[in-house]
C-alpha cells in the first residue's frame, strides 16, 4: 500500500472546506493539520472533515514535521509571505490563485521553491479540469485550425458589502479573484499576447468592478471579461479556422463542451462529469510531482506562472489598480 501524502491546510474559508471535500477523496491523502488564527475555528474545521490536528497559528502548523505539503488558501495579498515561509519549513506548497499580487512576488516564491528544493505550484485548477485539458489538446492538435477568436467572461453578481471582494487592503476586485480565468484560457491556448488593452470601472473603494481585456496576437484575438456588477452567460468559445469549441457553463468548472465542426451549426457534446467539485485533479497533480520528486508540474509550471501574472500586472498598469504595500 503506497504511503499517504500528508497535507496541510492554511486559510479555512469558503474554498478551503471544497477543496477539503475533493482532498478526502482522494485514496492516497490524508488531512494531517489544519490552521487558522483562531483556534476555534481551526477547532471546529478539523472536526468537520475529521483532520488529525488543529493549530491557532500558521506557524505551529509550518513547524510540524509530519506534514508533507501545505495547501494555502488565505487572501490573495497573504500568498507571497505564506508560501516562502512554508517552502523554508521544508514543506511543498499550493497555493491559491492568483499565485501573488505582481511578478516580483511570484518571482520570489520560485526562488523559494527552487533554493529549498520543494514542490511549489499555482492552484489553477481549470488546468487540470478533464474538459478543458483536452479542449488545449484538441486545439493544440490543429482540430480547427489556428485560433483567431477567444471570447471568455467571469462574472457574477456580488451584493455590495464589508469584506474581501471590495477591500483594496486584501487584494479585492474582479480582476485578481475573477478575471484572472479568462486571461488564463487565453494563456494556455495562445500564450504571451503581443499587445493588452484593458479598460474598468472601479468602485467606490478603489478594486475593480468592471474590467474589459483585449489581448491580440499574430492572427488571433482575446475578448475577455470579468465583473462583479452583473451575471454573464459564462461560456467560453474557442473560433479557429475550421470550427469551434465552446467550454459550456460554468466554463472555468465544467463537465462538458461542445465541438462545432467545419463552422456548421451542428452540435457534437462531450460529457466529461467531475470527481467532486473539481479541485481533486489539481490534488492528482500534486501527488504525481511530489512522488516523482519534481519541483514544478509539466502542466501547470513555474513560468506558466510568472507570464500569467505578467499580463496580469500589465492589465493592471492600464486600469491603474495599485495595491497597499507592493
Amino acid at each position: 500500500m503506497n504511503q499517504k501524502i500528508r497535507w496541510g491546510i492554511i486559510g479555512l474559508g469558503k474554498i478551503a472546506h471544497k477543496f477539503v471535500q475533493d482532498l478526502l477523496l482522494v485514496e492516497d491523502a490524508l488531512l494531517c493539520a489544519v490552521a487558522s488564527r483562531n483556534l476555534e475555528k481551526a477547532t471546529e474545521f478539523q472536526g468537520k472533515y475529521k483532520a488529525l490536528k488543529a493549530y491557532g497559528s500558521y506557524e505551529e502548523l509550518f513547524e510540524d514535521e509530519e506534514i508533507q505539503i501545505v495547501y494555502i488558501a488565505t487572501p490573495h495579498h497573504s500568498h507571497a509571505e505564506l508560501t516562502i515561509r512554508a517552502l523554508e519549513s521544508g514543506k511543498s506548497v499550493l497555493c491559491e490563485k492568483p499565485i501573488a499580487l505582481n511578478k516580483v512576488q511570484s518571482q520570489k516564491m520560485i526562488d523559494a521553491s527552487r533554493k529549498n528544493n520543494q514542490f511549489f505550484m499555482e492552484a489553477f485548477w481549470s488546468r487540470f479540469n478533464p474538459s478543458i485539458t483536452e479542449v488545449i489538446e484538441k486545439v493544440n492538435a490543429g482540430e480547427i485550425g489556428k485560433v483567431k477568436y477567444i471570447n471568455a467572461d467571469f462574472s457574477f453578481y456580488v451584493e455590495e458589502q464589508p469584506g474581501r471582494m471590495f477591500d483594496l487592503n486584501l487584494a479585492g476586485g474582479a480582476l485578481l479573484d475573477m478575471g484572472v480565468y479568462p486571461v488564463f484560457l487565453s494563456y494556455a491556448l495562445l500564450g504571451v499576447p503581443n499587445k493588452i488593452q484593458a479598460i474598468s470601472i472601479k468602485h467606490s473603494s478603489g478594486v475593480d468592478y468592471q474590467t474589459a481585456m483585449m489581448l491580440t496576437y499574430d492572427s488571433a484575438i482575446a475578448a475577455l471579461f470579468t465583473s462583479f456588477a452583473s451575471q454573464s452567460n459564462m461560456i467560453a468559445t474557442i473560433s479557429g479556422e475550421k470550427g469551434r469549441f465552446n467550454l459550456n457553463p460554468v466554463w472555468h468548472e465544467t463537465s462538458s463542451y461542445s465541438y462545432f465542426k467545419n463552422n456548421s451549426n451542428k452540435e457534437h457534446k462531450s460529457e466529461k462529469p467531475l470527481t467532486g467539485f473539481g479541485f481533486y485533479y489539481e490534488i492528482l497533480e500534486c501527488h504525481k510531482c511530489i512522488k516523482n520528486e519534481a519541483i514544478e508540474s509539466r502542466l501547470w509550471s513555474h513560468q506558466n506562472s510568472l507570464e500569467l501574472i505578467s499580463i496580469i500586472d500589465e492589465i493592471r498598469a492600464q486600469i491603474d489598480l495599485k495595491y497597499p504595500g507592493e
